[in-house]
């Protein structure tokens, strides 16, 4: 069978590759399998592909424990992901199996009572989930003997790349918009490859990259959300993996998550569905809800509307990471979002800050703006009687706010300056009385 790198042209045949339970590519929207390749697109109907998988069959009590033998990374659920069986083995950034904070400071100031958890994957490597998609996607580049690793990104996914291509010896190259926040700029250029400035947003760099591909200058190159995007997006099902374990092999109630392209939301919807089919969590009703920044909201102005088509959006928001607005799993985030009886709500700029600023006082723990997205839209919901208060609920973090620290830099600064002296610290008014 041909492999397809852009959709319309072809290479050659694809290589033997041994990428565990991964069985071949399927089309979402027609069903065509192709064999395991650097493939997007489907040469049928140009819908997304997405991985198919021989899951394992026995006890769920034995897969349960296995899994529980594993290491403390993402490495754990090897038997779900398309990696080689001894991936662990291997040099990567190991991330993953991040905290799961019970958050109850949080939950009474938001009148919460069926139980509030924040999943916060600021503890990655790099500090943002982005970590999760780029160590699957870096198995995939080695088994399709790719040298380069490229991305197109907001800014988290080029750190990601940057490490972990500097971690598995391979070349990188990486392109953002022009107008990044610096934070990130340095983040992604600090681990040694090549960063590329676009101007433009980052659509525009979405399509400077997929010209980039079809041209020989892309020649050896795995761009992680394009070319290798069936196997990057199954990184994001280790978040609902983690989070089922993590609350005793069990379902959340209602689930609140950031949307950029959507493909998060999507496969962590995936990840509960493969756990509910292999008997490790109990089949029961869930409700998945997405986040947006009013600056950049197709999704959320789609499900308003009642369309099942996203129309793209400008961005113009201080949550650039989810600054997409053209996203290319909208609308299956849609159709979630409506099975699951969920919704897509959008926030402005104030309330994320507001936000950000809300979970760190409650909880100890400095979002980005893409984590104050998706507590902003939390809180919404939870006024508006949407997110109902007494179910268990669990909010995504998915970066750190050192990464942004422009959205509340104005907001944040010291109480008080005072010379060192005991009379200036009372003339202050800082005392407890």
């Amino acid at each position: 069978m041909a492999v397809q790198t852009v959709a319309g042209n072809t290479s050659s045949s694809a290589p033997a590759v041994d990428l565990g339970p991964a069985a071949a590519l399927s089309c979402r929207e027609c069903g065509e399998r192709f064999e395991l390749g650097p493939l997007f697109a489907c040469a049928s109907c140009f819908g997304p592909l997405e991985v198919a998988y021989d899951l394992p069959t026995g006890s769920p009590e034995e897969l349960r424990k296995r899994i529980e033998a594993g290491p403390d990374n993402i490495w754990r659920y090897a038997p779900l992901l398309p990696v080689p069986a001894d991936v662990a083995e291997k040099p990567n950034i190991n991330p993953g199996f991040t905290k799961l904070v019970k958050a109850d400071n949080l939950a009474r100031e938001l009148g919460v009572t069926g139980g509030l958890y924040v999943k916060d994957d600021s503890g990655n490597p790099t500090h943002s989930f982005k970590d999760r998609v780029v160590a699957i996607a870096v198995e995939a580049a080695r088994a399709f003997g790719f040298t380069t690793l490229s991305c197109s990104s907001t800014g988290n996914l080029a750190g990601a790349v940057g490490a972990a291509a500097a971690r598995a010896g391979l070349r990188s190259c990486v392109f953002i918009p022009h107008d990044l926040e610096q934070g990130k700029v340095v983040m992604a250029a600090v681990y040694g490859g090549e960063l590329v400035g676009i101007e433009g947003n980052y659509d525009d760099v979405n399509r400077f990259c997929s010209e980039l591909i079809g041209d020989p200058l892309g020649e050896g190159w795995g761009f992680v959300n394009v070319n290798l995007r069936p196997y990057y997006g199954e990184g994001s099902k280790t978040l609902a993996y983690e989070i089922c374990e993590q609350l005793g092999w069990r379902l959340p109630d209602q689930i609140v998550i950031p949307i950029a392209s959507g493909s998060q939301l999507t496969k962590i919807d995936k990840g509960f569905q493969e756990l509910i089919k292999l008997g490790l969590v109990e089949d029961r009703p869930y409700k998945i809800f997405g986040a947006q920044a009013e600056g950049c909201s197709p999704v959320s102005a789609a499900f308003k509307a009642g369309h099942d088509v996203v129309r793209p959006q400008k961005p113009n928001t201080i949550a650039k990471s989810l600054a997409i607005g053209n996203p290319a799993d909208g609308p299956y985030v849609l159709d979630i979002a409506r099975r699951t009886g969920g919704a897509v709500e959008d926030v402005t700029d104030e309330q994320v800050v507001d936000a950000i600023k809300l979970l760190a006082r409650t909880e100890g723990i400095f979002g980005e703006t893409a984590g104050g997205v998706t507590l902003g839209v939390t809180k919404k919901l939870i006024e508006a009687g949407v997110i109902d208060p007494a179910l268990t609920t669990v909010v995504l973090n998915t970066g750190d706010g050192l990464k942004t620290l422009d959205a509340v830099s104005a907001t944040s600064q010291a109480t008080a300056t005072i010379k060192p002296s005991l009379d200036a610290f009372r003339a202050a008014g800082l005392v407890a009385g």
